[in-house]
């Protein structure tokens, strides 16, 4: 891609509105199409044009674009795959234990004449907050049609394909319905070609004619940090293959992510809790912190800290675009319940020395107040 971002490729500012993007797009199109531009790299620069505005037209594939960065989000499109083998079925996949999976076909139908693109697949997957906020590459098995190796994808054994001689290659068939009212027309989609308007010259007998044969594919999928619960994922060209010509569909993979006993995330924060004793809130302490990814920090807490205070330790959140979110840590001051008699006896002096004095407004001290609960 150039090294560059969709809105430098594009040439607008980033906060561009759709008549922005729109105008910006027709102008380097018209400037950079292969059949005008004759430079070497026009086509290369007219693809890029192109998928720049695909994402930035679309306003929850640029909102995902914006949160992840450029790397972030092209790196998400990309996998590879691995294995193979035919399979059986309707779509499926295991991930070991990640959550349910849910298979759903949206776009790629028939339409006009001409080959037709492949469906696109829809997969959610539960992932642990510790993948959401480092990122991840997670192998998926997934269940998919995929050219027939064998004619490779045309559903001819000879892989030679004939003008379809119900509808006449235009992948649409003529329907007249008689009714009382007189007879009606309509159009659609060819029975014979099922609206490719073409038939195998011989037919295939590894894939019977389709021209798709069922596999079965693990699929690495890079997660980035950050993602959050309903965001999508595209991997392009890894849905269901499309007719002989035309692309495959794409696979999206939807982000749920597994609540944490121990951190909450807060935008790009994490929170935690913290227990401490009254004598540590009142004149400071060091504590001990978990991470969430195992490490062990020392936290200094202030002289006087008070209940449900968050301090800060920064750049232990949420790994977001190489600018890490903090830590919070909320104080919890714990009163014990069964102190010893020693313990019992300091907490007496310190009232003592508190005087047992009562604000104007008759509310006791906080180790009065601690005596009373203790009792």
């Amino acid at each position: 891609m150039s090294g560059k971002n969709y809105y430098d490729i594009l040439n607008v500012p980033r906060n561009a509105d759709e008549k922005e993007l729109k105008r910006a797009y027709r102008s380097l199109t018209k400037k950079y199409h292969p059949d005008i531009n004759k430079e070497e790299n026009a086509e290369e620069k007219f693809k890029e044009i192109n998928e720049a505005y695909s994402v930035l037209s679309d306003s929850q594939k640029r909102s995902q674009y914006d949160q992840l960065g450029h790397d972030s989000y092209t790196n998400a499109s990309k996998g590879s795959y691995q294995g193979g083998g035919h399979g059986s079925g309707g779509f499926n996949a295991d991930f070991g234990g990640f959550g349910d999976i849910f298979d759903s076909f949206f776009g790629g139908g028939r339409g006009s004449q001409g080959p037709q693109s492949g469906s696109d697949l829809l997969m959610r997957i539960q992932i642990t907050l510790q993948d959401a906020v480092f990122g991840v590459d997670r192998d998926i098995d997934v269940m998919h049609n995929e050219p027939c190796s064998a004619c490779d994808g045309t559903g001819s054994a000879t892989k030679k394909t004939n003008v379809c001689p119900r509808c006449g290659g235009s992948g649409q068939e003529r329907r007249a319905n008689n009714t009382p009212f007189g007879q009606f027309v309509s159009m659609a989609t060819c029975s014979q070609c099922g609206g490719s308007g073409r038939i195998p010259e011989e037919r295939c007998k590894t894939c019977n004619g389709s021209g798709h044969s069922r596999v079965k594919r693990t699929i690495t999928v890079n997660i980035p940090a950050g993602v959050e619960s309903g965001m999508r994922l595209r991997m392009e060209g890894y849905g269901e293959a499309g007719d002989a010509g035309a692309p495959n569909g794409d696979l999206f993979i939807e982000m749920h992510i597994a609540p944490n006993s121990v951190f909450t995330r807060i935008g790009d924060n994490l929170e935690t809790k913290a227990d401490i004793t009254p004598a540590q809130a009142v004149v400071g302490s060091s504590i001990t912190i978990k991470t969430i990814d195992g490490r062990k920090i020392d936290l200094k807490v202030p002289a006087g800290v008070q209940y449900n205070m968050a301090l800060k330790i920064s750049g232990e959140g949420v790994r977001r675009r190489g600018r890490p979110g903090d830590l919070l840590v909320r104080m919890k001051i714990v009163v014990p319940k069964h102190p010893g008699s020693e313990e019992k006896e300091l907490y007496e002096k310190i009232l003592e020395l508190e005087g047992n004095k009562e604000s104007g407004h008759g509310s006791k001290g906080f180790f009065k107040d601690l005596k009373d609960k203790i009792k």
